[in-house]
């Protein structure tokens, strides 16, 4: 089943994105399931998704940003699976495509249209309630059509959509301890039967279109 916004309303040492504005390009998606999150003393259950990208730049000092293996570094970004007029993932895909939905499109959009997508994301650090340091994902814009005609990087990571409903578990087991967790303990993942051996592979999206942001 398709991972569709609508309207309606890890552990591990690693060295992280430096701070800046980068350009990245989103290669995963993945399902979270239903999480249990609080905010201001109140506890939810809401759909959860991650979308997680590879940076390409330099840092502050003019070195590449890039793993100890030469690979682009990759950030995430957790979001509520909502279109609702205040949510996170509709202001930042707003912001990302240059565009606002359309009612049409606020009825039902599916996520893996911004697979292989080209962006600008504006990463911060930011201390969290436990009092260590974090690096987020503070926003997603649009490529400047300059960066655009000077021609963008060679693309890394292959394209690849996790969904509960429809579990790549090869992919799955590639994920972090601590991703693992959370799917696990969603009630869609509890819920699943998983008596039926399923695709080995679900990045497959020859069909987009590759002339517009998505």
């Amino acid at each position: 089943m398709a991972l569709i916004a609508k309207e309606s309303g890890d552990g591990g040492s690693f060295t992280p994105v430096p701070e800046g504005t980068h350009l990245a390009r989103c290669y995963r998606i993945i399902d979270m399931g239903t999480q249990k999150t609080e905010f201001e003393g109140k506890v939810k259950l809401l759909p959860k998704v991650m979308i997680q990208f590879e940076v390409h730049g330099e840092d502050n000092f003019g070195g590449p940003i890039v793993t100890g293996k030469g690979e682009p570094m990759s950030i995430s970004k957790n979001y509520t699976l909502s279109l609702a007029d205040k949510a996170t993932l509709r202001k930042d895909l707003q912001t990302w495509r240059g565009k606002e939905f359309t009612a049409d499109e606020l009825r039902g959009f599916e996520l893996k249209n911004i697979l292989g997508a080209w962006a600008m994301i504006s990463v911060v650090r930011k201390a969290g309630n436990n009092g260590k340091e974090y690096t987020n994902i503070a926003g997603v814009m649009s490529v400047p059509s300059a960066i655009k005609k000077a021609g963008l990087p060679q693309s890394h990571n292959d394209l690849a959509l996790f969904s509960i409903d429809e579990p790549n578990m090869a992919l799955f087991e590639t994920f972090g301890n601590s991703i693992r967790a959370k799917i696990e303990g969603s009630p869609e993942w509890q819920a699943r039967s998983f008596s039926k051996p399923k695709g080995a592979d679900a990045s497959g999206f020859d069909d987009m279109e590759s002339d517009i942001p998505f």
